[in-house]
């Protein structure tokens, strides 16, 4: 069954599409650090100097293994990082809104929720339990509709109707008054979907939005993000942990570990000339129909060659890859900057790598990863 929606065009709210200046950036995370308490040791530093550009109708892909990061940054930007134990060590937010540009870290939690759910929205990686249990589904879609938009509870309704039949529940009027457990865990990440795109935020936050589908429902889920992103100016920070899903939907991608950015780069020029081991890394433990072979190469096998991290290709002599297992250099700069001995620099016009910041490297200020570039924009550049 196509869950594509008959008029992708037709608005999912009573509120009006918002007007963004698609040349300005809908979102800058810039030098963000968040850590949590550790009672048994000194804090955890979850995310240590993150920086991200986002712009309207943009798709950003950040990938990266499990505890790199990715959910925390997201999470950080509405203020679900429960505090404490979590803590914003320094950095900024900076969100386009219809006010003008606002920091969203120094935001206090009134004027926070009246951004989360309507501005930006977020699709969690578990509808299992992402989902309360003992309120039917029609009560948790209209929750958001009823805070954010000035409705009646008709009016609320019918849009979270549309919304649930936009994402292809069938029978959504009858569906409305079941609960989460009695949809099935696909059913269930459509009606998380539903949920976020009821407010038509300018942002939304998809934390691997299409875990729990098959390959053929992700397909048609992620179809219906791009259908809505283009009808919409709808920007997506899209987490996930499967490069062919970056490939087929991101315009730029921001690869991460251990809390920082170590590639950032369009998503042509990842995919064509990755630049740190960690990121070829990423690639090369991918099965390939063409190629046989009795084991895969893993990741581990990539980043602990050291001849892997002798110098950056393409950069000038001594430009050493920053990893945290090693050794650091023996010139690293005096004055090594806020991030400690790390910097992400531009090795190349509009491909940023994370370096060691040795004498020469990283010492003056690095240019904010900022890249205002969309597929659907490039003639030249179609997506196979």
């Amino acid at each position: 069954m196509s869950i594509a929606p008959a008029n992708p065009a037709a608005p999912l709210s009573a509120k009006p599409a918002p007007k963004l200046d698609e040349r300005t950036p809908l979102l800058q995370v810039k030098d963000l650090a968040v850590s949590f308490d550790n009672r048994s040791g000194p804090r955890i530093q979850a995310v240590d100097g993150v920086r991200m550009t986002i712009y309207p109708r943009q798709t950003l892909a950040v990938v990266g293994e499990s505890g790199c990061g990715k959910s925390v940054t997201a999470m950080s930007t509405l203020h679900l990082v429960p505090r404490p134990p979590g803590r914003f060590d320094r950095g900024q937010i900076l969100f386009q809104t219809d006010a003008g540009q606002a920091d969203l870290v120094t935001y206090s939690e009134s004027q926070i929720r009246k951004i989360r759910g309507n501005d930006i929205a977020m699709i969690f990686q578990e509808p299992m339990t992402s989902l309360n249990p003992v309120y039917t589904i029609g009560d948790q879609i209209m929750e958001a509709i009823l805070l954010h938009q000035r409705v009646t509870p008709d009016v609320a309704r019918q849009i979270a109707v549309q919304a649930m039949n936009e994402v292809g529940i069938p029978r959504p009027e009858e569906r409305l008054s079941a609960y989460p457990h009695q949809f099935s865990g696909g059913m269930r990440q459509r009606v998380m979907i539903a949920m976020a795109l009821a407010c038509q935020p300018k942002l939304l936050l998809a934390d691997e939005p299409t875990t729990a589908l098959d390959v053929t429902i992700q397909a048609q889920i992620l179809e219906l993000l791009r259908e809505l992103q283009a009808s919409r100016q709808m920007a997506i920070m899209l987490i996930t942990h499967a490069l062919g899903v970056v490939a087929e939907n991101a315009d730029v991608v921001c690869v991460m570990y251990a809390g920082r950015v170590v590639e950032y780069a369009n998503v042509f020029d990842l995919f064509d000339e990755p630049m740190h081991p960690y990121t070829r890394g990423l690639l090369r433990s991918i099965p390939h129909t063409r190629e046989k072979s009795d084991r895969l190469v893993t990741i581990r096998e990539v980043v602990e060659n050291e001849e892997q991290f002798r110098k950056l290709p393409g950069a000038d002599k001594g430009v050493r890859p920053w990893w945290p297992w090693h050794e650091p250099p023996a010139d690293l700069a005096a004055k090594p900057g806020p991030a400690g001995e790390y910097a992400l620099i531009e090795a190349k016009p509009n491909h940023w790598v994370g370096v060691w910041r040795t004498r020469g490297v990283g010492e003056a200020v690095e240019r904010m990863p900022d890249l205002d570039y969309r597929i659907s924009d490039d003639p030249t550049r179609a997506k196979s």
